[in-house]
């Protein structure tokens, strides 16, 4: 099967090339951007007649979309784009497998909660109810996907992080490093991600495929419950990095243009159920990445 992934270039995209290494299946990698030492396929996803050119020349059966518009912040003064990329752009893919019968993974994410006071895990069926821009536009990519009648598996993920691009551990690995002393929220809590983890549970639906007759909407985070705090706290210890000291915070001290969600810990038994997965404790990931991190940084 031809399997295109979208944003390759992206964390989750970067976990996906490593993840489909040695598949029988071809992965075409694309993405609007180039990146050193990586072949990347040029696909503007907004685009509605490259996207179903695309599908149509390379013989596609799957769609992985890592890409999005993921800038909390920006996204409230930004609807238009934030819109075109986690909607538009995702109904563009959605109709394009519909008409060619073929899977579109879709990556979605717990700010589709967050207005509520949630707290017990949420669940896939639960109404999202976003609170501010970005969260709105994943949630209408989602009902997109819904009304294009294709084969579907949308998984929302939380606080995605590895070894590329910009994330928060890599932010907190360098002002631990730099200051003595960081404050971090303790009153928003959820579950870290590893993209390494991801990748891997998608890799083993599409390589197995699990995904016949299961069209839905899962959840997928690395296991156990956190606050960003508490996230930090380990970077630091894992790292090395015991001369800076970590202080709990309100989010009220740290005003945003946006509320995040104070509770948006993600209910995973669907997706265990469905696909016979084992999930790592995010602990246990977060050594991972920064090991891989130390090595990568050791054999430079």
């Amino acid at each position: 099967m031809n399997i295109l992934v979208t944003g390759a270039n992206g964390q989750l995209g970067m976990e996906m090339r490593k993840a489909s290494t040695g598949s029988a299946d071809r992965y075409i990698f694309t993405d609007v951007t180039d990146l050193p030492g990586v072949e990347t396929v040029r696909l503007d996803i907004t685009d509605a007649v490259a996207v179903n050119t695309m599908v149509r020349t390379r013989g596609i059966g799957a769609i992985v979309n890592c890409a999005a518009y993921t800038d909390v912040d920006r996204a409230e003064d930004d609807r238009e784009r934030a819109d075109l990329l986690n909607r538009q752009a995702v109904k563009n893919l959605a109709e394009a497998m519909n008409d060619a019968g073929g899977l579109l993974v879709h990556i979605s994410t717990d700010y589709v909660f967050g207005k509520e006071p949630y707290n017990v895990p949420c669940r896939e069926e639960q109404q999202g109810t976003p609170t501010g821009i970005y969260g709105e536009t994943k949630l209408a990519g989602e009902k997109a996907i819904l009304a294009s009648g294709c084969k579907y598996l949308i998984i929302r993920t939380s606080w995605l992080y590895s070894e590329y691009g910009k994330n928060f551990v890599k932010t907190m690995l360098r002002l631990t490093a730099a200051k003595p002393e960081v404050k971090v929220v303790f009153d928003q809590t959820g579950t870290p991600t590893y993209a390494a983890d991801l990748a891997g549970a998608i890799f083993h639906i599409l390589e197995n495929r699990q995904y016949e007759g299961r069209s839905g909407i899962y959840h997928y985070s690395d296991e156990g419950v956190c606050s960003w705090y508490d996230f930090t706290k380990m970077i630091a210890e894992y790292s090395g990095h015991t001369g800076c000291r970590i202080l709990p915070c309100h989010s009220s001290e740290y005003p945003s243009k946006v509320e995040r969600p104070s509770y948006s810990v993600l209910d995973k038994t669907k997706i265990k159920e469905t696909f016979g997965l084992e999930i790592p404790y995010w602990t246990d990931s977060l050594r991972r990445c920064l090991g891989n991190m130390a090595d990568a940084i050791s054999d430079k």
